[in-house]
């Protein structure tokens, strides 16, 4: 491998997040997702149901109604509404645009009270004539991924109603946004992603020593200006593509690799979302303890999140206990049988779920009780008279009613399922906690 070469291979290690993630938003943004409806930037758009295996996205929760809103603070600040949720869960997580969360609003963060936010682009220096609470966007371009807890059809009235609280305001003398930048369409696709990466990465800069390493990738033509990827160098093409190439099997060796510290098969991930190291507003704890310290870890760990789970919340938020494999180390599929017992359930300051993803897609599985998760707010839910609870992981339903309560379908394939603990307690960040393994039976 030459030295341009390695150098493309990291790059796009640095870049996956950032082109991914903005490609996601602006085909969200256009064209909806699931319920998701199309929503110009700088407007909330709420989804009206509880996800399902029509919303193709990576890790799509099934616990909460998504409110989506991708904010281009170009023109201008904008001024954010919430209203008081009586004390109901919910978050606003505020992610840049290379997918680092850099603030949140919500139960844990700021509580459930009515309150209004002054959502600013980077070194505004404005006028903040109400004098409200000041939310810093690294990036012009972010993203305000919200979840409104939602325990079941029976509660969507009052989400819906809720979601209709939740606004977005420009401020006075605003300018014209001025976008996203598009790429060469006639460029052959691997060049594609060098020209997106080009473009977006100096319109939305990196923050802090980001911006040193950008600049470290001068010699691929990132810095350049034009159109430096219609015509390049056979040394420079050849470099590219095989950067590319080398770069997509590293992320995809590192998305499957075995945590070392997992327990029980379960990886834990709980600080798989610290690689933002130098953008902290609102809500987002500013701390050793919540940042990735060796630079290059966290520029994998963050296309890692954003191939697996992106838009996923801090530890200290929510966490995504993931597992593939059962007790006996062989991968899960639902030609096999399982079952979890819980002896001591999630603690939690606010709710726990188990959801059923495909593989290698991560999607929600399609299942005849249309089923997608099953947690603590599951109505019918069977406990054992210990207090402990058995779920049943199984592509066929069970014959006995006690275990039809507890069944959450699997696909016929290969499958990962994810467990979410929304405000989890300090026995689950500390590690005291662990999870029981899933067992083939």
């Amino acid at each position: 491998m030459t030295n341009l070469t390695a150098l493309a291979a990291d790059a796009f290690i640095f870049g996956y997040p950032l082109v991914y993630n903005v490609n996601s938003l602006q085909v969200i943004s256009g064209g909806g997702m699931g319920s998701l409806p199309a929503t110009p930037f700088n407007k909330f758009g709420f989804a009206q149901k509880l996800a399902t295996p029509s919303d193709p996205f990576v890790s799509v929760n099934n616990d909460t109604v998504y409110a989506l809103a991708q904010l281009d603070l170009s023109g201008g600040p904008q001024i954010l509404h919430v209203p008081d949720t009586d004390g109901a869960y919910y978050v606003l997580q505020f992610v840049d645009a290379w997918t680092n969360n850099f603030a949140y609003v919500g139960r844990r963060a700021t509580g459930t009270k009515e309150a209004e936010y002054l959502i600013v682009g980077p070194g505004w220096a404005g006028d903040n004539a109400d004098n409200l609470t000041v939310i810093e966007a690294p990036t012009n371009i972010a993203t305000i991924v919200g979840r409104l807890a939602c325990s079941g059809p029976e509660d969507l009235p009052r989400v819906l109603d809720l979601q209709k609280h939740f606004t977005l305001t420009a401020v006075d003398g605003n300018s014209e946004p001025s976008g996203i930048p598009h790429a060469n369409p006639d460029l052959p696709k691997p060049l594609q992603f060098w020209d997106e990466l080009r473009l977006w990465s100096q319109a939305f800069p990196p923050a802090g020593d980001d911006q040193d390493y950008l600049a470290s990738f001068a010699g691929l033509g990132l810095l350049d200006d034009g159109d430096p990827y219609s015509s390049p160098s056979p040394e420079l093409a050849g470099a590219l593509g095989e950067g590319l190439a080398e770069g997509k099997k590293r992320l995809e060796e590192a998305a499957r690799a075995k945590d070392p510290n997992a327990v029980n098969g379960w990886q834990m991930s709980l600080h798989l979302f610290d690689y933002n190291r130098s953008a902290f507003s609102v809500g987002a704890i500013d701390s050793d303890e919540w940042k990735i310290a060796d630079r290059d870890d966290a520029y994998l760990d963050r296309a890692v999140a954003a191939r697996n789970a992106l838009w996923g919340n801090h530890a200290y938020e929510a966490v995504y206990p993931q597992v593939y494999v059962d007790d006996r180390g062989e991968q899960l599929n639902g030609a096999h049988r399982y079952e979890i017992t819980f002896t001591e359930l999630p603690p939690v300051d606010a709710f726990w779920s188990m959801t059923m993803y495909s593989m290698p897609e991560y999607y929600l599985v399609d299942n005849p009780i249309e089923r997608y998760s099953i947690g603590d707010r599951t109505q019918g839910i069977h406990y054992a008279d210990d207090g402990s609870l058995t779920l049943y992981l199984q592509h066929d339903e069970p014959d006995e009613p006690d275990r039809r309560a507890n069944w959450l379908p699997t696909p016929d394939g290969d499958l990962r399922p994810m467990i979410r603990i929304y405000q989890p307690q300090e026995a689950v960040l500390d590690g005291e906690y662990t999870l029981p393994p899933v067992r083939r039976v």
